[in-house]
C-alpha cells in the first residue's frame, strides 16, 4: 500500500514540476516581447540619449 502512495506522490510531484517549468517559459516569453517592444519604440531616442551623453563627456 505505501508503495502505491508513493508512486502517485511522485507522479504528482513530476508533473508540478513540469508544469512550473512551463509557466516560467511562458513568463520569460511575455518578458522577451515587452522588452523587443520596448526597444523597437525607444530605440532611437536611447541611441540619441547615450550619443549626446557621450558628447557631453
Amino acid at each position: 500500500m505505501s508503495q502505491i502512495v508513493t508512486k502517485v506522490f511522485v507522479r504528482v510531484r513530476e508533473n508540478l514540476r513540469g508544469q512550473t517549468m512551463t509557466e516560467y517559459a511562458l513568463i520569460l516569453s511575455a518578458v522577451a516581447v515587452v522588452c523587443f517592444l520596448a526597444y523597437k519604440t525607444m530605440g532611437g531616442q536611447i541611441s540619441t540619449l547615450a550619443g549626446n551623453i557621450g558628447t557631453d563627456l
